[in-house]
């Protein structure tokens, strides 16, 4: 797949004045009505695009940014892998998660990984440049329902074997694990993360196992009672 390493076009982006921002997305309709909504703002520039884990990392070396928007959902290395490689070159990097994925399944992982805040797709044209502000200024963002959540969560412990079994899972068998519980088939879900079938159906064989359970068909059950506790 190709990228563009930067939007020449953007003059912003040879302004010190303008925070410089990279896009990593690989749906180019979305990158650019983000990149959109984001140069209307006088104080934003995209400057640099990615749709992948591996571009990513040249582009920001290449451009050195003062914000990167990352989705999870990415072909090859995920967001939050990418996250965390982001974080060991680049301490001080914002990084700001903009994702398909549930905000109650996947912000405190991220955050764990490194990011600085997490928007929902659906919410993005609402919360996106409220969320850019906030994190290019050194505070983390959440949305209010997340944040309440969170503290809940917290306060209120939830049954401690169920969040230790979906704990051993990887990021990407949660990933996984969500698209089963929405009821996609393995070839549906190979489709939407960019992988092979095969690869697909091992990280299921590795959610039974560290599940326990017996086959395919329970873990398909927990994973649609597991969203459905999670109002998913």
């Amino acid at each position: 797949m190709k990228h563009a390493t930067s939007t020449n076009h953007n003059p912003k982006c040879d302004s010190s004045e303008a925070k410089r921002i990279i896009i990593v997305d690989d749906h180019p309709l979305f990158r650019k009505g983000l990149e959109q909504l984001i140069n209307s703002e006088s104080s934003f520039a995209v400057c640099g695009e990615a749709d992948n884990a591996g571009e990513a990392m040249d582009v920001i070396r290449n451009l050195n940014p003062d914000l990167v928007i990352v989705d999870l959902s990415l072909p090859g290395a995920n967001g939050i892998e990418l996250i965390k490689n982001i974080r060991a070159e680049f301490q001080r990097l914002p990084i700001l998660v903009l994702s398909m994925h549930d905000e109650s399944l996947y912000a405190l992982r991220a955050m764990r990984a490194g990011a600085d805040g997490y928007v929902m797709k659906h919410e993005a044209m609402a919360n996106v440049i409220q969320a850019i502000h906030e994190v290019s200024n050194g505070r983390p963002y959440l949305s209010p329902a997340m944040a309440a959540q969170v503290i809940t969560k917290f306060s209120h412990r939830q049954t401690e074997g169920e969040v230790d079994a979906v704990e051993r899972l990887s990021d990407r068998e949660l990933e996984i694990l969500e698209l089963i519980g929405k009821g996609n088939e393995v070839r549906e879900i190979a489709k939407l993360l960019h992988l092979s079938p095969k690869t697909v159906e091992t990280h299921r064989a590795h959610i039974k196992d560290k599940l326990d359970l017996k086959n395919s068909r329970e873990v398909a059950r927990f994973a649609l009672q597991w969203l459905q506790s999670r109002g998913g």
